[in-house]
């Protein structure tokens, strides 16, 4: 098998690096991979604390073989995690043409790399496919696999021809959402705050280059293939990450087994899009990315009657 380049990106989360190293390295694949890790560098005026994690988490990378070849990029200065990653995926998939990509708090199934291998060689040649993702919300009776239009982020792999097409401007990608009037659709039927994500990376709010490529694929009509049962548990959202959080909305128990990468139809998947829809709205996600309005509320309250009573003086 022509098997892709793994590259995994890290910073300062020892613990964390160390369940995605040993996730990985207990793929059956590991020992025929190349993996490329990006370590990214402190940041001006970073505490002792904070170098010494850099330094741990760089040797937790060093510590072992996890896959047939390591190699350690370190980088002096802190790129942030949207740089490094963007910068870091398009050094390799120039030089081989596709790529799997993971980030230090994903621990993934011992068939994580065969369904992403499989998944790259099999849809190598459809134009439509830019994507392919191993992590799947936690949601009961989806397909076994399916299409969804854009592209994900927590553990995925594409081809430079997909890569190709990211536009990296979050400004002209919301300018194209609002053109077309697609934001609604854009944000999941309403039950995502993606736009709203969108519009926090261009006022600095996030640095998120996950949102840039979900846009990107989004408006070019690709798709994004997902298995009904997800490869990948995101450990991360713990609050020790940048842009995490803390939630245990998205866990998921991984089950080691293996699926057979079929010839299904090349079309958004309606019935895996609306379960997902449901899921999101249960989260109510949308309503909590909204500012809080608490406080206007209860002004709103209070003043209520009096508008109305000086509303009705005033008509008669």
């Amino acid at each position: 098998m022509n098997l892709a380049p793994i590259v995994l990106f890290v910073y300062n989360r020892p613990w964390h690096t160390q369940q995605t190293l040993e996730a990985l390295a207990n793929n059956d694949l590991a020992k025929d991979s190349k993996l490329y890790v990006f370590a990214d560098g402190c940041k001006q005026g970073d505490s002792e604390d904070a170098l010494q994690k850099i330094k741990e988490t760089r040797e937790v990378v060093k510590s072992k073989n996890w896959c047939k070849e390591v190699i350690l990029i370190e980088s002096e200065t802190n790129l942030g995690l949207a740089n490094s990653i963007i910068n870091g995926v398009t050094k390799i998939i120039n030089k081989y043409g596709k790529i799997i990509v993971l980030e230090d708090d994903l621990v993934t199934s011992k068939y994580f790399l065969k369904f992403m291998n499989d998944s790259l060689n099999f849809y190598e040649r459809q134009e439509e496919v830019i994507s392919i993702s191993a992590y799947i919300y936690p949601i009961i009776n989806l397909p076994e696999q399916f299409f969804i239009k854009g592209a994900d982020c927590w553990g995925w792999a594409t081809w430079k021809r997909g890569w190709d097409l990211f536009e990296p401007s979050g400004e002209k990608l919301l300018k194209k959402l609002e053109d077309k009037n697609l934001k609604h659709q854009f944000d999941i039927n309403g039950t995502y705050p993606y736009t709203i994500m969108l519009r926090e990376q261009i006022d600095g709010k996030n640095n998120s280059w996950a949102i840039r490529w979900y846009a990107s694929a989004f408006l070019k009509n690709k798709l994004c293939l997902y298995p009904g049962k997800s490869f990948v548990n995101n450990i991360g959202i713990d609050g020790s990450g940048t842009h995490s959080g803390t939630s245990n909305k998205f866990d998921n128990i991984i089950e080691d087994v293996a699926i057979t990468v079929k010839d299904i139809k090349i079309e958004e998947n309606t019935i895996a899009l609306n379960e997902i829809s449901y899921y999101f709205k249960s989260l109510n996600l949308f309503e909590r990315k909204r500012p809080n309005n608490s406080f206007i509320k209860k002004i709103f309250k209070k003043l209520f009657p009096s508008i109305i009573f000086s509303i009705y003086h005033k008509l008669h």
